[in-house]
């Protein structure tokens, strides 16, 4: 393997990172090169170690330790059949994997059309939703999701996005989606009860629906708990309301589990923890731990209905989806979190982690605690009694001119999220106890308390467009 000088060099030559400053590097900043990895921890190339209190992006549901195991089962895969597709032919590993996915899925959906990532398994959402309303004689196209909600990046996972920032460079988009607000009540109005709450928000999708038109609407796909805003968690008996207006139009119901599925949340499907009934559930990363690129479009059986009779198709495919070395890899990590009750271990260990995290509410700038399971955001504010957010220039310095930088120095991964006001996450592989939710709130108090400290010193006189004034 290169030296680490000259892995640094090579990377500013040729890697292209994803979502990040590349001049940053160019101009000599240091990239993060991780070399290893055990249980809930990594190492860079420099040989320091850090707490992955992301999960690599949410992913790792099983941790780091898992790699003999687990490449055991690849390597057998790939004397056995390196490589088929599942077009119109299909190989054991795919059957096994569609078959523990249905019974790990809630009641009734049975179907897994594989893919290779989340993006692509929101496209095949989207796509299926259209080609069912048409195999029943109707026209519908649209879809609807909520404001700051992240569903990918491919053109129509894009479109389907309500992250501005994200979109923009990209328009025109794939019509045509409309956005709903989030679930967020942190800036809710005093006084307004969970249900009136509930009611608003299900009375805006039923008048979304009647705006588009509800012939012309196919889909509405949301995520049990939104990632992007910061953790997002639903008010009581919202996915009730969501399911009942879905019925009403004829509208197809997606979950979208990219997160949220396998366990995050301390059930397989955030679907099950929050009675969600969908007609399509998107599902990625956490399916293999990210030991492997797959995802799935698991679905109802009366949305596959259509496509079981005659020469019906659903007509979408792709080389890799339901790969047989990824499809080992996957059931191979399916094994591994029934055999070491990974799921139960959040479910065990959710509410202690919410528990630890509070302490931080302590500190001046962190407002808002929100979240579920091993996935956790705290919004940080301007202050407090008002909830008064920061301003674009205030949160850029604060995020990641500090926090970013401080937290990573003193090893520890998290996400300074600004897609919204500003959010710190956290989201630990799933084996994770009480040493790691201790280990993560030493070092987040730490940071923050550095941060609210910079702020209320300088009077609000921080030059916030200069890092270097923290």
């Amino acid at each position: 393997m290169a030296a680490a000088r000259d892995l640094q060099q090579l990377a500013r030559d040729h890697l292209w990172l994803h979502f990040s400053r590349l001049g940053e590097y160019a101009a000599g900043a240091e990239l993060p090169v991780i070399v290893r990895g055990d249980g809930c921890h990594l190492e860079d190339s420099a040989g320091r170690r850090y707490l992955d209190g992301l999960s690599g992006l949410f992913a790792v549901q099983i941790g780091y330790s898992h790699g003999e195991e687990i490449g055991a089962a690849a390597a057998a895969q790939m004397r056995e059949l390196p490589f088929y597709t599942n077009w119109s032919y299909a190989h054991p590993r795919s059957i096994e994997l569609a078959a523990e996915i249905a019974e790990l899925a809630p009641e009734g959906l049975n179907r897994v059309f594989f893919v290779s990532g989340g993006s692509e398994a929101v496209e095949a959402a989207w796509k299926l939703a259209r080609e069912y309303h048409g195999s029943r004689g109707e026209r519908r196209w649209k879809a609807i999701s909520r404001n700051y909600a992240y569903h990918g990046t491919t053109m129509g996972a894009l479109s389907i996005t309500g992250v501005a920032g994200l979109r923009t460079p990209f328009e025109p988009l794939v019509p045509s989606v409309a956005h709903l607000s989030d679930t967020s009540r942190y800036r809710r109005p005093e006084g307004e009860s969970e249900e009136a709450f509930t009611a608003l928000l299900v009375a805006e999708l039923e008048q979304a629906i009647l705006r588009e038109d509800p012939e012309t609407v196919a889909m509405v796909i949301l995520e049990p708990v939104q990632n992007s805003g910061g953790a997002i968690t639903p008010p009581r008996g919202y996915f009730a309301g969501v399911r009942e207006v879905c019925d009403r139009y004829g509208v197809l119901l997606c979950a979208d589990e990219v997160i949220c599925g396998f366990g995050r949340l301390g059930d397989w499907f955030g679907s099950e923890r929050y009675g969600i009934r969908p007609d399509l559930i998107t599902c990625a990363k956490g399916l293999s731990s990210a030991y492997a690129s797959i995802g799935a479009l698991i679905a109802a059986d009366h949305v596959a209905a259509p496509f079981l009779e005659g020469e019906a198709m659903f007509t979408h495919g792709m080389t890799f989806g339901g790969h047989p070395v990824q499809s080992a890899i996957a059931l191979a990590n399916i094994e591994i979190m029934r055999r070491e009750r990974v799921v139960e271990n959040v479910a065990a260990n959710r509410d202690d982690f919410h528990r630890t995290l509070a302490q931080l509410l302590d500190i001046g700038i962190v407002g808002d605690l929100r979240g579920d399971g091993y996935f956790w955001a705290l919004e940080l504010v301007r202050d407090k009694e008002t909830k008064e957010p920061f301003s674009d220039d205030e949160a850029e310095w604060l995020l990641r001119g500090l926090i970013s930088r401080r937290v990573f120095e003193a090893g520890l991964i998290c996400r300074a999220d600004d897609r919204g006001e500003p959010a710190v996450q956290v989201a630990p592989p799933l084996i994770a106890g009480q040493a790691e939710f201790d280990e993560i709130v030493g070092i987040l108090g730490e940071v923050l308390t550095e941060a609210d400290t910079a702020l209320r010193r300088s009077g609000g006189g921080v030059d916030f467009a200069d890092p270097r004034s923290s």
